[in-house]
C-alpha cells in the first residue's frame, strides 16, 4: 500500500476497495492485488516475497513445484527462509521461517529458491501421511534433482523436528527402493514376518531356462510376489505375458502371490495375511529346484 500511497491513491481508498464488493484483493499485510480475481501461484510468491522485503527464499512444496516435480504436496501456501535477526510473521498463505541456516538461493525464473534438497525435506517435515512423503522423495531422486546422500546429508544438518517420517523413507531410498506401492510393500512383507526377501533377481528352473523376474522373491520358500496393475497388465500383449509369466511359475513348482498396488494401500491386513497364507503353503511342499540369478540391482 505504501506505493499505491506515493501514487496518491489514498488508505482510505485502498481499504475500500478491498472490502466485500470493491475492486481489490486484499492479500497480506500493505499488499494489495489490484483484482477481485483469485491470485495466481506467481502471485501468491510475489507477495510473500514483498512480506519479506525481497530477501525470503522460497523452500517447500512451492519450491518443488518449480522444481517441476509434480509429487509436491499441498497447494496454495508459500514457505520462505529468511534470516533469524529478521522479525517477520507467518501470514495468512505466507509461511514465514527464521533460520540461522540460510540457504544459498537458487534464481529460477526470477523466484529465488532454496537447493531441492533442502526445499524438499522444509516440505515433508510439515505433514505426516507417508504416501505424500514417499512419492515426493522418490520423484526428487529419480528425477535427478538430488541424490538420497544429498537428502540425508542436509536431514542430519538441519532441524530434527518432523524428520523421522523422511528419515525411514531415505533408508528405504538406500535400498533402492524405485515406487510408492514398492516401499509400502516392502513393509507389509516386514509386517508379515516372513523371511527375508529380495529384489530384482531373475529364476531359472533346472534346465537353465528362464521364469521371470519378480518383484519380490523369497529363495528359502521359493516364492514370488508380484505387483501386478491394470494400467501395465490390461493390454493384450501384457496380459499375455503376465499369463504366460505364471504358467512358467506353475511348471516350476513356485507358489506366486498376485497383488494389485491399490490393495497394499487400500488392504494391506488382508495382503499380509494372503502372503502369510502363501508362504504356509510353500514351507509344506518339497522346494522346487530353481536357480537364482542376482542382477547389479538386487537388494
Amino acid at each position: 500500500m505504501a506505493t499505491l500511497k506515493k501514487l496518491g491513491v489514498t488508505q482510505s481508498t485502498s481499504y475500500r476497495r478491498c472490502q466485500p464488493g470493491g475492486r481489490w484483493t486484499h492479500l497480506l499485510p500493505g499488499i494489495v492485488l489490484l483484482s477481485k480475481e483469485q491470485p495466481t501461484a506467481r502471485q501468491r510468491v510475489e507477495a510473500a516475497l514483498m512480506l519479506t522485503d525481497s530477501r525470503g527464499i522460497v523452500t517447500g512444496f512451492e519450491a518443488a513445484r518449480r522444481y517441476g516435480l509434480r509429487q509436491s504436496g499441498p497447494h496454495g501456501t508459500v514457505h520462505l527462509l529468511i534470516p533469524q535477526h529478521r522479525k517477520v510473521r507467518s501470514v495468512k498463505f505466507a509461511i514465514i521461517e527464521r533460520t540461522i541456516a540460510l540457504p544459498e538461493r537458487r534464481v529460477l525464473e526470477g523466484v529465488p529458491l532454496a537447493a531441492p534438497a533442502r526445499a524438499i525435506l522444509d516440505g515433508v517435515r510439515r505433514i505426516r501421511d507417508l504416501d505424500p512423503v514417499r512419492a515426493l522423495l522418490i520423484e526428487a531422486v529419480e528425477a535427478g534433482l538430488c541424490t538420497a546422500d544429498e537428502l540425508s546429508v542436509e536431514l542430519e544438518s538441519g532441524s530434527r523436528r518432523g524428520t523421522a517420517l523422511p528419515r525411514a523413507i531415505l533408508r528405504e531410498l538406500s535400498n533402492d527402493v524405485k515406487s510408492v506401492p514398492e516401499a509400502a510393500a516392502l513393509a507389509i512383507w516386514k509386517k508379515a514376518g516372513l523371511p527375508p526377501a529380495e529384489r530384482n533377481v531373475k529364476i531359472f528352473d533346472a534346465f537353465g531356462n528362464y521364469i521371470g523376474m519378480p518383484d519380490s522373491w523369497c529363495d528359502e520358500l521359493a516364492m514370488a510376489w508380484e505387483l501386478d496393475s491394470y494400467a501395465y497388465h490390461f493390454g493384450r500383449d501384457a496380459y499375455r505375458k503376465t499369463l504366460h509369466r505364471n504358467n512358467r511359475y506353475a511348471a516350476a513348482g513356485i507358489v506366486v502371490v498376485q497383488t494389485l498396488p491399490s490393495r497394499i494401500r487400500d488392504e494391506p491386513d488382508k495382503v499380509a495375511a494372503e502372503l502369510r497364507a502363501a508362504a504356509n503353503a510353500a514351507a509344506k511342499r518339497p522346494r522346487p529346484d530353481v536357480t537364482v540369478v542376482r542382477t547389479d540391482r538386487a537388494a
